[in-house]
Formats: C-alpha cells, structure tokens, sequence
C-alpha cells in the first residue's frame, strides 16, 4: 500500500511539473528567431504577382493558429493534447503522432542494442578494476573509461566515418539502406540495415560505457572495504565467493537503479548520432524539425522528453526499494 501510494504521489507532482515544462518549452517554441511559417511566407511571398510577405504570415498564422497570445495558444495546445490531437507537422506534412510511430522503433532499436553491449563491457571491466584496485589492469580501464567519457560524439563519429569508411572502404558513410536495397530479399534488407547502424551503435556504446564503468568500480571498491566482506575473508571464504557472491550483488543495488532509469532514455533516440550518420530515427527527425521550426513535432517531441525523464526518475526510486530491502518508502 505504501508503494502504492509513493506512485501516486510522484506521479501527481510529475504532471505538475509536467505542465510547467511544457510551458517553458511552448514559450521558447514561440519566441524562436525563426519559425516554418516565415520561411513558407518568404517563399510565397517571392512569386511572382503574389501577396506581400506580411500578408502570407497573417494568413498563415491564422491557419496554424499562431494568431493568438502565447498564455492562450498554450492552453488550447494542452487542451487538444488531453484529446490525443497533436496537428500536423509542418515540416513533414503528417501528423505528429504518425511520424513519431515510423521512426521511434529504430531508435529504440539502437539504444537497446547499445545499452545491452554497454552492460556486458562496462560492468565486467568496472568489477575487475575494482578488483585489481592501483594495478597496470586498474590503470588501463580507467583510462579507457575516461578517454571514452571525453570523447565528444562528433570527434568519435568522425573517426570511425574516416577510418571505416573512407580509408577501409567498409561502411557506407551515410544512411539507413545501400543502393541496392529494394533488389534484396528480405532477409538481404535486414542484413543492409543492420550493416549500416553498426558505427553508430559502436559509437553509442563508445562514449557511454565509460561512466557506467566509472560508476560501477567506485561503487565496487566501496563495497569491497566494508566490515563484512572483511569478515566473510577472514571465515576463509575464497576471494572469488567474497567478490562474486557478496560484495557484486550489493554493487548491483545502485545499478540496478541507474540502469532502470535509463530505460526511458531508449525512446528519446540520439539526436547527435542519428544526424551524423544520418539514421532517420527520433532523434534525427526531431533535429531536422527544430530547425525548420516544426513548432507542433518539437512541442510533441520535448514533451516527449520531458515524460521520459519524470518517468525515469520513478522507475529509479521504486527500483532502489525492491533491490535493497533496507530502504522502505513512505
């Protein structure tokens, strides 16, 4: 019941902090220096014998509802989003929800591909560093993990692009599909995409293993000074026992509950890395929007976020008190 009612009440608080981030993020969406209504007005308005770029905009507004004060059009975004009504984009002439649903599984795809891979190597590594604590091994992990937590994502993608691509010819620099694409089997066209996201899944799991490696010795080591690994030594437990049996499943704890609260993160797709190879996921279809000044995908998609987040923060919390029965909500 207490659980039950802790849920009830982060998830009040969260629609209300919901409703104030979506409000600061309608505010910015209006106030942009430059909006796709502008660009299609200038574009009509350079005809020839066609209205007057001032007049464009007024019609257009009227149409897109841009007409109305920012306090006003926000309560009738809300009001059309209580209904499931999102509009069309503008960028994409579809409707929102339409475009979100074709592009989001493929970034679920590939954030579930790279957490998975970021697990296997980072929490091994992080356990045998912890281990071996002021070795040659303990030294080397580490400076991975903090070379691949420096690393910015468009230095890293470039890299793998010039070598990969450029140099050894093995990977196509852009895109989800080869040239040949529509003459394959089906099974050919699996094989072509599959082919295709494997720089930017390495490159996914390149800059974020390294703070779960971090994240995994420090808590590893703190575990491996505590009283009673001290004891379960000195009861001549071998050191493999102590390690894997006592001291890892209490540095599951906390991880357990950072990698719960990246779960949500698999929707919000990544942005920097689909617009590098240009993978046309969430990620990359958002960017291309905020640029073009989509103000119905953008709202959508950093609401979108927005959810994402308050949820992740949840999951982590309820998450702490099922894997560590010492923590009791109230």
């Amino acid at each position: 019941m207490n659980t039950l009612k802790f849920i009830a009440k982060r998830l009040l608080m969260s629609a209300v902090i919901l409703f104030f981030v979506a409000l600061i993020i309608y505010i910015l969406m209006r106030c942009l220096p430059t909006s796709y209504v502008e660009t299609i007005a200038r574009q009509k308005s350079m005809q020839p014998n066609s209205k007057s770029f001032d007049e464009w905009m007024k019609q257009l507004n009227a149409a897109y509802g841009m007409d109305k004060g920012i306090i006003a059009g926000f309560f009738q975004w809300c009001g059309n989003a209580l209904r499931g009504e999102f509009g069309d984009s503008w960028y994409y002439t579809v409707p929102v929800t339409q475009k979100f649903s074709e592009t989001i599984w493929l970034s679920f795809v590939m954030g579930a591909i790279s957490l998975v891979f970021e697990m296997l190597i980072a929490i091994p590594l992080g356990v045998i560093a912890a281990r071996k604590q002021y070795s040659k091994t303990d030294y080397t992990i580490s400076v991975l993990a903090l070379a691949g937590i420096s690393l910015p994502t468009f230095f890293f993608a470039s890299l793998l692009k010039l070598l990969f691509s450029v140099k050894l010819g093995w990977f196509d620099l852009f895109g989800l599909v080869g040239r040949n694409y529509e003459q394959l089997s089906p099974w050919g066209q699996l094989m072509d995409k599959a082919h295709h996201l494997v720089l930017p899944i390495i490159t996914l799991v390149v800059i974020s293993v390294g703070s779960l490696m971090r994240y995994t010795r420090t808590n590893m080591l703190e575990v491996l000074n505590a009283d009673y690994i001290r004891t379960a030594r000195a009861k001549g437990l071998s050191e493999r026992k102590v390690v894997y049996h006592h001291a890892f499943r209490n540095t599951l704890i906390p991880l357990v509950t950072i990698i719960g609260g990246s779960l949500p993160g698999l929707f919000s797709g990544a942005l920097i890395t689909e617009t590098l190879y240009s993978i046309p996921g969430i990620g990359f279809t958002s960017y291309n929007a905020m640029v073009a000044g989509d103000i119905p995908f953008s709202m959508f998609y950093l609401t979108f976020l927005a959810i994402l987040t308050l949820l992740g923060n949840l999951i982590a919390d309820v998450l702490y008190a099922v894997v560590d029965p010492r923590v009791s909500i109230s």
